[in-house]
């Protein structure tokens, strides 16, 4: 046989062993809770591909989605995204986008940051907790969960303004947390800086910095602490990254977030700035019942359709992390 055709039959071979990509399927459900240390577990929840599985309204908090809870995993070694909500958000904060990166072939795990979710923000400044945290997450669904289901060398991240700012930090960016007292004198009326607000300043290393873990692609949408990032401090972060800025975010305003991050990356980003979007439209598009309890999170400017801009968020987000996860 031609060694030409003795390759391409290895080829098909190894497409046709693979789940398929890009073609929604039965996601399956589990919430687990993940060991951190001498702290208490965190909550995570994780969809993935499932096998053979008949879907059902299941209920992640506030929201429904068509799950299949505790089916089959349906392929192995495949590419994970964890999720990072941004501050006082939770597991449920991207549940769609974490459902249509299922649908595409991905394990997807989304923690809720202990001490810094909707029921308890005692931690809420705490970024270095956030990012072992997140550390913790990712190294126990690669190695622990249903063993041999993650390939460990295909790992991406998304993050949500503090979430984004813990999956740069994971990544192994170094921030400069002493820029947040200038920042803060200067505009003490910012949402970062009231929440620091009477924060001890001893109690702020100068430099927060930890081991990289090995990321392929990061996501990064309206990041907070921007700012602490500075010239070299994103050195290391040599992967794709895909940023994304809201056009009127009154939450973290330029040019003081997505610039310095921008500025600081050692190559160049695929960078998204969503016109007349807000802070809070990254998250998920809020079900009735969560819109009326908490319309200063889903409540989008007049004329702005939240529903269509996550159609076309998850979609970018989905083929971004396709093309660099695969094999």
């Amino acid at each position: 046989m031609p060694r030409r055709w003795h390759s391409l039959r290895v080829i098909l071979a190894l497409l046709i062993s693979l789940p398929a990509w890009g073609q929604e399927a039965a996601v399956g459900f589990a919430i687990i809770a993940v060991p951190n240390g001498a702290a208490a577990p965190i909550e995570t929840a994780i969809w993935y591909p499932a096998e053979g599985a008949t879907v059902r309204p299941t209920r992640i908090e506030a929201f429904s989605q068509d799950l299949a809870p505790g089916a089959a995993l349906r392929g192995r070694g495949l590419p994970l995204v964890v999720i990072s909500h941004g501050s006082g958000g939770s597991l449920a904060s991207h549940v769609d986008t974490a459902l249509a990166l299922a649908q595409s072939g991905f394990v997807v795990a989304a923690l809720t940051h202990p001490g810094d979710n909707f029921r308890d923000q005692s931690g809420a400044t705490d970024m270095a907790a956030r990012t072992g945290q997140l550390a913790a997450v990712i190294g126990h669904v690669a190695g622990r969960w249903m063993d041999g289901a993650v390939d460990p060398a295909r790992i991406g991240a998304f993050g949500f303004s503090a979430g984004a700012f813990t999956v740069l930090a994971v990544a192994g960016g170094v921030p400069e947390l002493t820029r947040i007292a200038a920042h803060c004198a200067a505009n003490p009326g910012f949402y970062d800086c009231r929440l620091m607000a009477g924060r001890p300043a001893a109690a702020v290393p100068p430099v927060m910095a930890r081991t990289p873990l090995p990321l392929r692609a990061l996501v990064v949408a309206a990041p907070a602490l921007g700012f602490t990032y500075g010239p070299g401090s994103l050195a290391a972060l040599t992967m794709p990254v895909q940023l994304w800025q809201a056009g009127a975010d009154a939450i973290l305003p330029a040019p003081h977030y997505m610039e310095p991050v921008r500025a600081a990356l050692p190559g160049a980003a695929e960078f998204r700035s969503v016109p007349d979007a807000g802070h809070f439209d990254f998250l998920a598009p809020c079900p009735e019942g969560l819109a009326r309890a908490v319309p200063a999170i889903c409540t989008s400017a007049p004329g702005f359709d939240r529903a269509a801009f996550h159609a076309r968020l998850n979609a970018d987000v989905v083929r971004f992390m396709m093309e660099t996860l695969r094999r």
